[in-house]
C-alpha cells in the first residue's frame, strides 16, 4: 500500500504537467495596452508651457493697462488739451505740492484706520460670542454673512435713505429718546463717522466669519489644561485665544486696511465727497480729477500714487504678519 501511495504522489498530473513544460513567458517590453494611445514627446514637452498661458494672460491683462498709465502719467492729457506734451514728473510734484492732495491723504488715513479698527474690534467679539454651540448662535451664524451679500454702494444708498433727518428711520427710532433731528452727513464729522459706520456694518461679517474659523481651529489641549488650574476667562483669552487668533484676525485687518485705503463707492454713493470736501478720500479726489474735470493724467498720478501707499502698507502688514505666525508657531527668527 505504501509502495502505490508513493506512486500516486510521484505521479504528476496531466495539468502540472502542462505547466511544467510549457515555456517562461519573457517579459512584456511595450505597453501592457496596446489600445492606449502614446503621448507623442513634443507634446510632453510643450504641456507644462501651456498650462502657465493662463496665467501669462492675466499678468498681461493687469501689467498693460498699469504700464499704459505710468506712461499717460508723464504727458498732460487734458480734455482740453487733445495734443500733449511730454511733462516728465511734473504732474508728481503737483500733486505733492498741492495742499488738497495732503487734506484726500489725512481723509484716507482716518477712514482707513477707523473702519479697519471697529471691525477688527466688533467682529473678535461677534466671533468669541458665536463660537459658543447655542442654538441662537447657529442662527446668528447664518444671518451674519447677509450684509456681504449686498454690494456696498447698494447698501451705502439705502443707508443714505435710512439717515435722512426728516425722513429716515434711524431719526424717527432715536426722536423718544430726544435724539431725533440729527444731520448725520451734513457736517464734516458727522458724514465721515456715517460713512466709516456703514463700512462697519458691510464688512464686520467678514472679519468675524475669519475670526470664527480660526477660533475653530485651535488647539483644544491648552484651554483645558488652563481650566483644570483655574484660569478665568479674561485670563484665557489674553494669555492663550489672542496670541493663537491673532495670525487669523491679523489677515483679516490686512485685507480690510487696504480695502478700506482705496475706497470708493461707499463714501461717493453716501456723500460725494462732501460736505466740501470733508470725506473726499484720494480715489475719490483721483476720479474728480480724472473723470469730472477732465484732466486725465493729472488723476491718473492720484491713481498710482494711491497704488504705491497701498502696496507699501501691505509690505509691511505682510511682514509683520509674518512674524505673528512665527512666534504663534514658536519658530524662531
Amino acid at each position: 500500500m505504501s509502495s502505490s501511495t508513493e506512486a500516486d504522489h510521484g505521479a504528476a498530473s496531466p495539468d502540472d504537467a502542462a505547466v511544467a513544460g510549457a515555456p517562461e513567458k519573457a517579459p512584456a517590453t511595450g505597453p501592457a495596452n496596446h489600445g492606449e494611445r502614446v503621448v507623442p514627446k513634443w507634446r510632453r514637452t510643450l504641456r507644462p508651457y501651456l498650462l502657465i498661458v493662463p496665467a501669462l494672460l492675466l499678468t498681461g491683462g493687469i501689467l498693460y493697462p498699469f504700464g499704459l498709465g505710468l506712461y499717460y502719467t508723464v504727458f498732460d492729457f487734458a480734455a482740453s488739451k487733445p495734443q500733449p506734451d511730454f511733462v516728465g514728473l511734473e504732474n508728481y510734484r503737483r500733486i505733492f505740492t498741492d495742499s488738497s492732495f495732503w487734506d484726500s491723504a489725512w481723509v484716507t488715513v482716518l477712514y482707513a484706520v477707523g473702519a479697519a479698527a471697529v471691525e477688527t474690534v466688533l467682529g473678535v467679539a461677534v466671533a468669541l460670542l458665536l463660537h459658543r454651540s447655542t442654538l441662537v448662535g447657529r442662527v446668528l451664524e447664518k444671518v451674519l454673512i447677509l450684509p456681504l451679500m449686498i454690494a456696498p454702494v447698494i447698501a451705502a444708498i439705502i443707508w443714505k435713505l435710512m439717515l435722512q433727518p426728516s425722513v429716515g428711520v434711524v431719526n424717527y427710532l432715536l426722536r423718544p429718546f430726544g435724539l431725533g433731528g440729527v444731520q448725520w452727513t451734513d457736517t464734516p464729522t458727522g458724514a465721515l463717522l456715517s460713512s466709516i459706520a456703514v463700512d462697519v456694518w458691510v464688512y464686520t461679517p467678514f472679519v468675524a466669519i475669519l475670526a470664527l474659523a480660526g477660533l475653530r481651529s485651535l488647539p483644544a489641549s491648552p484651554f483645558e489644561a488652563a481650566a483644570v488650574d483655574g484660569a478665568g476667562w479674561w485670563f484665557t483669552f489674553r494669555k492663550l485665544t489672542m496670541p493663537m487668533l491673532w495670525p487669523y484676525v491679523l489677515v483679516a485687518v490686512i485685507f480690510r486696511f487696504m480695502d478700506s485705503l482705496k475706497v470708493f463707492d461707499i463714501i461717493y454713493a453716501l456723500t460725494e465727497g462732501g460736505p466740501g470736501d470733508s470725506t473726499v478720500v484720494l480715489q475719490i479726489r483721483a476720479y474728480l480729477e480724472a473723470i469730472r474735470f477732465q484732466r486725465y493724467s493729472f488723476g491718473l498720478s492720484y491713481m498710482i500714487v494711491l497704488w504705491a501707499v497701498v502696496y507699501l502698507a501691505a509690505m509691511v502688514l505682510v511682514r509683520y504678519l509674518g512674524r505673528i505666525q512665527n512666534r504663534a508657531a514658536e519658530v524662531p527668527k
